[in-house]
């Protein structure tokens, strides 16, 4: 590589940064479609499992009450680091979480209609799915990255909605 090459070359960004050390541990082609299911899968039950935390009731809320909830500032927290490290994977991880919240509405009324409780469903899908994780982790033959940093929790799901994203041309 040249001098002229090396100075003109971009700077990688905090992004590409984080899904390079990501990418590291998901190089198996099985583990890598274990994660196509499962990262959704654990997104969604620690979703829903702090949605069941019970909040408590906010006057100043009036009718709105139902709607704010635990879960409500971890997307609020999680949809600002997205921001950060791209506006376009956060408007998508914003729908994502729109549509988890419609399924988990959909499980409250079935918990109300005399089904399992919230909590319950959700804990199970995320037992599941981090097993198969961890089988997906072992025949990479890798540690899972957020044994590394929790921050890697945030990175799975985008690390994934990029991968769409560059399949339909979307910029990241």
């Amino acid at each position: 590589m040249t001098k002229k090459s090396v100075r003109n070359r971009k700077p990688m960004s905090k992004l590409d940064a984080l899904f390079l050390q990501y990418a590291d541990s998901h190089q198996n082609p099985t583990n890598i479609l274990i994660h196509w299911i499962c990262i959704p899968l654990i997104s969604f039950g620690i979703f829903g499992l702090i949605w069941s935390i019970p909040f408590p009731y906010i006057e100043l809320l009036g009718k709105y009450n139902g709607f704010v909830n635990w879960a409500s500032f971890v997307v609020a927290f999680s949809i600002y680091y997205y921001l950060k490290l791209s506006p376009t994977l956060s408007y998508g991880m914003l729908l994502i979480i729109g549509f988890f919240s419609y399924l988990i509405v959909q499980l409250e009324y079935w918990e109300l209609a005399g089904g399992p409780a919230l909590w319950l469903v959700c804990l199970l899908i995320f037992i599941i799915s981090w097993i198969g994780q961890f089988i997906g982790h072992k025949i990479e033959g890798k540690r899972p990255s957020f044994l590394i940093s929790l921050k890697f929790f945030l990175i799975g799901p985008i690390w994934l909605l990029a991968k769409v994203y560059k399949r339909v041309r979307i910029p990241i």
